[in-house]
């Protein structure tokens, strides 16, 4: 990976992961049975892996 995708990547995770927290504060589970939304730190984790995947979607791949 070169450093453009690196830095693409890397915000796309800063990115999903405050939008994971965000889900978390305004939307969460209130029974606390939601395996990701019951806990702020598993949601922002799934935010930002879906994140850093989403942006990295955006990133150009090097040929050999």
């Amino acid at each position: 990976m070169n450093k453009k995708a690196i830095i693409i990547t890397g915000l796309g995770i800063i990115i999903g992961a405050i939008g994971g927290y965000l889900y978390y504060h305004y939307v969460g589970c209130l029974s606390g049975s939601c395996a990701i939304t019951s806990k702020p730190l598993n949601s922002t984790l799934y935010g930002s892996l879906l994140g850093g995947l989403f942006f990295n979607l955006f990133t150009k791949k090097e040929k050999k």
